[in-house]
């Protein structure tokens, strides 16, 4: 059974139905009914289908954020051979938001630099949700300052609802640690791709995206505040995050028409959740292609590019 979202329920109660059917054609007074299961499953899938060509910018964000989404271990675990993560800031402490290390990817060297929120209870904990804290994002920049110096590509996953917004993260200069770690991303003389696997939030995602070429997942956002977070503001009232949602397009189909993005990853029917290794191959393919392209540049080529395409962005709009 999957955890379905509040608009599946057509598809919930349908693939209940089929499960239902299945346990009485195994039980002990076993019945045929593989042509009622085959029915119902042509229109399970047919009515996902019908949801998924017509989701909101509201609903895109709940698929976004869906427990069973791939996160960045799950990208790394698949995409990556060898990898050896690094801990620490070397200037205060480790921040297990941000997962960041070395490793092959197509028997290529490259750094990969990624936000994970979790997966359980415990996880979560444990990764603050995603959201980072200064070390967080001063880690990212000591990974990146070592690809530079041994010409290794970087790679980052973005997938946070924003930087963590607490009193001791202020304290210790989280504005200034994702901006340095924004300068860090625009300075690189190496290939920089980022891929938005979930939430795309507000600085504590530009602080690892500032790249040559943005990817996003299908039915990922990419925002420069939480849908919840702008309604308070705007509105007072956090019950008008849909509303906040609808205006703000920050869905990878609006973004790719304003030049924000550079690709969208095709997901399967239905969101990543429900074909993880299908989402996890073609994100793969987009990525093989952004780094083969990017190798044929010089680092003063990159580091322009790099700089043009975001001063563009500005004009563009």
């Amino acid at each position: 059974m999957h955890n379905y979202l509040d608009f599946e329920k057509p598809v919930a109660d349908l693939e209940g139905q089929i499960i239902e059917l299945k346990k009485i054609e195994t039980g002990e007074d076993a019945v045929d009914v593989r042509e009622e299961v085959e029915r119902l499953e042509k229109r399970s899938r047919d009515a996902l289908e019908d949801l998924y060509k017509k989701l909101t910018p509201w609903q895109k964000t709940q698929v976004a954020r869906h427990p069973d989404r791939p996160h960045c271990l799950d990208y790394i675990a698949q995409l990556i051979t060898d990898f050896v993560p690094l801990a620490g800031d070397r200037y205060y402490a480790e921040d297990h938001a941000v997962i960041a290390g070395f490793g092959r990817f197509d028997g290529q060297s490259v750094a990969v630099i990624g936000q994970e929120k979790g997966s359980d209870t415990q996880t979560r904990l444990k990764h603050n949700f995603g959201m980072a804290r200064p070390e967080g994002y001063r880690k990212a920049v000591r990974i990146m300052d070592l690809a530079e110096r041994f010409a290794i590509p970087v790679l980052t996953l973005v997938d946070t609802a924003g930087a963590y917004p607490g009193i001791g993260a202020e304290e210790r200069g989280q504005a200034e640690a994702i901006a340095r770690s924004i300068e860090a991303c625009l300075n690189l003389e190496v290939p920089l791709v980022s891929l938005v696997i979930g939430e795309g939030g507000s600085g504590g995602a530009m602080a690892l995206a500032a790249a040559n070429r943005v990817l996003m997942m299908e039915h990922a956002i990419y925002n420069v505040i939480a849908p919840e977070a702008g309604a308070s503001i705007l509105y007072r009232d956090a019950t008008r995050a849909r509303d906040v949602a609808q205006a703000m397009k920050m869905t990878a189909q609006d973004l790719m028409g304003f030049g924000i993005i550079d690709a969208i990853v095709q997901e399967p029917l239905g969101g990543a959740h429900r074909g993880r290794q299908v989402a996890v191959d073609a994100a793969a393919e987009h990525i093989r292609a952004a780094l083969s392209e990017l190798g044929r540049l010089s680092g003063d080529e990159l580091k322009r590019q790099r700089r043009e395409k975001f001063l563009a962005i500005g004009r563009n709009l």
